[in-house]
């Protein structure tokens, strides 16, 4: 299957990085939403392997902030607009943001009109925003967040100190260009008291696509609430839950998880 080299394109003024995958152009779009702390490389050839075995075309691509993407200006200060570009700390509503405003431009003007979401983690929470709002084809979601939990706060804490004094930030700016906007831009957010308020379960109800959730039983960033939630607002949720598997279900259980989009892929 046919891989693009990575390319910019500009999205409301911020260059992003993006990766397209080739495949049938008369088959949905698989489009692959990164976690907190990832970005195009950050996937490796997950995606290309994904769309090769469903035959389905990809696109892949970095958040502001995140990989080659371009950096959010003065990433830990105080939020505010310069010549119309968001400088500062991302807000609690960074996700809304995503979903409805930055990925439908993107979109549109990669023509992509049946786009099939698969979201992990944040990208997961995105997905489900953008499908609570927009027509998708299905939405795939692995480990997301629809509501914050005590043991995400003590992860994304514990992070913050193997950042400042352990290898973390060494192994990430393999995958970032600038790697203090990409992790500050996330923990920040995360940690900010304001967002332990954050709740997506109400919008979930506007969802028609079909869903699938995927979450690990070990996830040390959210129990399997995040995905029986999901179930309870969207009825018609496919769930799978892995045992042995953590807050990457595709790098953890990654037969399983192809296995679970590949028979949900199927059955649309």
């Amino acid at each position: 299957m046919d891989i693009t080299h990575p390319r910019q394109i500009s999205v409301h003024g911020i260059a992003l990085e993006t990766l397209q995958i080739g495949g049938p152009a008369e088959r949905p779009t698989l489009v692959f939403l990164h976690e907190g702390l990832g970005s195009v490389a950050l996937w490796r050839d997950w995606p290309q392997k994904l769309c090769q075995r469903l035959g389905l075309p990809g696109l892949v691509y970095s958040r502001q902030g995140y990989g080659q993407s371009d950096a959010r200006p003065d990433v830990r200060g105080e939020p505010r607009v310069v010549n119309g570009l968001a400088h500062g700390r991302l807000q609690p509503d960074y996700m809304h943001h995503e979903a409805r405003v930055v990925l439908p431009e993107l979109l549109r003007q990669l023509g992509i009109a049946r786009p099939l979401l698969l979201g992990h983690s944040d990208g997961g929470t995105i997905a489900l925003l953008h499908a609570s709002q927009h027509p998708v084809v299905g939405c795939i979601v692995m480990a997301p967040h629809v509501i914050v939990e005590d043991i995400s706060v003590k992860a994304i804490a514990e992070a913050r100190e193997a950042y400042l004094s352990g290898p973390l930030r060494q192994r990430l700016a393999a995958f970032h260009a600038d790697v203090d906007c990409a992790f500050w831009q996330w923990n920040d957010a995360w940690l900010n008291p304001a967002f332990r308020s954050y709740d997506i379960r109400p919008e979930l109800t506007t969802i028609t696509a079909p869903l699938l959730a995927i979450q690990g039983e070990g996830d040390a960033y959210g129990t399997l609430a995040q995905i029986d939630e999901i179930a309870l607002k969207v009825p018609h949720t496919r769930l799978t839950k892995l045992t042995d598997c953590g807050h990457s279900p595709h790098r953890d259980q990654p037969e399983a998880v192809a296995q679970a989009i590949e028979q949900f892929i199927a059955a649309l």
